[in-house]
């Protein structure tokens, strides 16, 4: 069921976000911009949009929408179940295993900035550590290696993300220095 996280964290995470952010409205919460004889209205209006960056308002756009009546049940609901499917995956999972290794991403390290004006690209490089999220259970993701990037160029960096069953912090971090280790 993980091949769901990443609809389902977006869906989840959006409606979180435009529901924490809502009090961010100038008047009791955060930045205030005012323009002399405006309206409360424009005041709102010139805050969030002075406040936010484009990827906030783009999740809080998605979130009031996925939040709004008519699609509660569709969207925000469905997402709920999937990750109570996803975490229920790891429960069987780790009732047979200590611990799993992933990838951290499906690709090597991207360069800095190289994504910024694709949104969904950044959204799907999330795929590998997003289930961990949803389930709720400790994940660490340390250095492996490099590959060289589709397409060519010089080596760039390559995660290994572990995971452990919920409240084994301590097993993970062994795991995890145990791989650095055997690095050197």
């Amino acid at each position: 069921s993980t091949r769901f996280a990443v609809a389902t964290y977006y869906v989840i995470a959006t409606a979180e976000a435009s529901s924490n952010l809502a009090r961010y409205d100038g008047v009791r919460y955060g930045l205030r911009v005012e323009k002399p004889g405006a309206s409360l209205e424009a005041m709102y209006e010139a805050t969030r949009g002075a406040g936010f960056g484009r990827e906030v308002k783009r999740r809080i756009i998605l979130g009031t929408f996925v939040l709004s009546s008519g699609y509660y049940d569709a969207y925000y609901l469905r997402a709920q179940r999937a990750r109570a499917v996803i975490r229920s995956d790891f429960e069987r999972a780790f009732a047979e295993v200590d611990a799993i290794a992933t990838p951290t991403s499906p690709t090597v390290a991207f360069r800095l900035g190289e994504r910024i004006q694709d949104p969904l690209a950044m959204y799907l490089a999330d795929v590998c550590t997003l289930p961990a999220s949803l389930a709720g259970v400790p994940a660490i993701s340390v250095p492996c290696g490099s590959a060289a990037p589709p397409g060519g160029g010089p080596p760039l960096p390559v995660g290994l993300q572990i995971i452990a069953p919920a409240w084994e912090e301590a097993r993970l971090f062994t795991l995890a220095a145990a791989v650095e280790r055997a690095r050197r």
